[in-house]
């Protein structure tokens, strides 16, 4: 927790569970991207914290933002940015979004299909696509499905298909998964890109883009690597694969960019045992899996939690949200360790929570408010 977020706890109106974020460690994460692969341009996740603050201040510091919907693309242009500086990233768009952005002046958007492709030459003539691939996620902590991607052969037929089409076929991208700690996950995507790029320039169109995707982890319970880390093996990486013909490269950092920035406060509503004899105490807070937490889902992302009692006798304790929903649970299958004096009142602060919150908070399910949200 830095400074700024303990004293703005320590004088803010009580008004349930909030997420505060700093916007000076978002700058400073910004700065460490840009220095880590200084000839890549940092396309900042906006899903992963879409608050227009965080949009404001990477505008000013000169980022590129990756959007996923025609609402958040209106979000980024409300800060002056340009609509040369967004990429389209979502390969699942309706047709009248594509036109949408297409006429706010967005050039760049990704496809995984032939049938993605053909939506964007009707409505969007001329625009640059790049072609998503699936690639193992191994080493992410949310690793990401086979929902999003194509497999790289048929990258290269849908690339080819723009072409024909009228668009301009730019390149490709891929994901490593969701906080990825292991710097050489890129090695084995770029290698796939690379022979895209030689598959492409052989049917007689070239290629000048890589998407490098996300993935850049947030410290969670554990240390992860630095942002100059990443750098130092993705640039191995293009050498080894591209050689003295590097292409252009874009980065879509979101947890990595937010995610260390923020914290929630949260409140104890009740503590209780099942049994008599039960080891296992149950902590129900003011805030669970629909109030911003969907990411503890299967245990995924594990959240440092303190409490004003550390440093006291701990046991075992399950992690719950207020509704009456029985999925609203979030750590059972490993529970957390908590001071045996914790008590109902108490707060509790969930560390690292700056990113993938308050997007994925409910909107009044059992008539609890929404997250509420405070940049500073």
């Amino acid at each position: 927790m830095t400074d700024r977020i303990r004293e703005f706890l320590r004088n803010r109106r009580e008004d349930g569970p909030c997420v505060v974020v700093d916007l000076d460690v978002v700058r400073a994460n910004y700065a460490a991207f840009a220095r880590a692969l200084p000839d890549t341009r940092v396309f900042y996740a906006v899903k992963a914290n879409p608050d227009a603050a965080i949009l404001n201040a990477l505008a000013e510091m000169g980022s590129c933002f990756d959007c996923a919907s025609v609402a958040e693309i209106m979000m980024v242009l409300a800060t002056g940015a340009g609509a040369e500086r967004i990429s389209f990233g979502n390969t699942i768009k309706k047709e009248r979004d594509v036109a949408r952005a297409f006429e706010l002046g967005v050039r760049l958007f990704a496809v995984d299909s032939a049938e993605e492709v053909e939506k964007i030459a009707r409505v969007a003539a001329g625009a640059k696509v790049f072609c998503r691939i699936l690639c193992d996620g191994a080493g992410a902590e949310w690793p990401l499905s086979r929902k999003f991607g194509c497999e790289p052969e048929m990258a290269v037929d849908v690339l080819e298909h723009a072409y024909r089409l009228g668009l301009e076929p730019h390149g490709v991208s891929f994901h490593v998964g969701s906080q990825q700690k292991n710097v050489e996950a890129w090695d084995s995507a770029l290698a796939s890109a690379s022979a895209i790029f030689r598959a492409c320039a052989e049917r007689g169109f070239t290629l000048s883009l890589v998407n490098l995707g996300g993935g850049f982890p947030a410290k969670y319970l554990q240390d992860v690597p630095a942002a100059e880390a990443y750098g130092e093996a993705i640039f191995r990486a293009l050498s080894r694969h591209f050689g003295n013909a590097i292409p252009q490269t874009i980065i879509e950092p979101g947890r990595g960019m937010v995610g260390a920035a923020g914290l929630i406060e949260a409140e104890v509503v009740l503590i209780s045992k099942k049994s008599e004899d039960d080891p296992v105490r149950w902590v129900y807070l003011d805030i669970g899996k629909f109030g911003g937490l969907a990411e503890t889902m299967d245990e995924a992302i594990r959240y440092p939690i303190r409490t004003p009692r550390d440093g006291d006798a701990v046991e075992p304790c399950v992690l719950a949200g207020p509704t009456c929903d029985s999925a609203d649970v979030l750590y059972e299958k490993t529970p957390v360790l908590l001071p045996v004096s914790l008590a109902i009142g108490d707060k509790v602060l969930i560390e690292a929570t700056g990113a993938y919150t308050t997007t994925y908070s409910a909107v009044a399910f059992n008539g609890f408010d929404p997250l509420r949200s405070y940049v500073i």
